[in-house]
């Protein structure tokens, strides 16, 4: 399942917007009574789950980039001898 096979909306949505628009499509094949016509539906709901997989995988890329940043930033700042107390 790969990025290129879904609808490009889909990647420009935040990830709550994808977490919504997920339980949106589960809460439709959950009413389903004909399995056999919700194979499209759940085959899309997977391959949103990936998009929402992928996109998490970067936030916290980002996050713990950033984290080292500040803390790097912080133990500059603290070995600092121009630095006044």
């Amino acid at each position: 399942m790969k990025d290129k096979n879904l609808p490009n909306d889909y990647n420009s949505l935040s990830l709550e917007e994808l977490t919504n628009e997920a339980n949106r499509m589960i809460a439709d094949l959950e009413s389903q009574e004909d399995l056999e016509n919700s194979k499209e539906k759940y085959s899309e709901l997977l391959k949103l789950n990936n998009i929402i997989e992928k996109k998490f995988q970067i936030s916290v890329k980002n996050l713990s980039q950033k984290t080292k940043e500040n803390i790097l930033k912080l133990k500059l700042k603290k070995n600092d001898p121009k630095k006044i107390k």
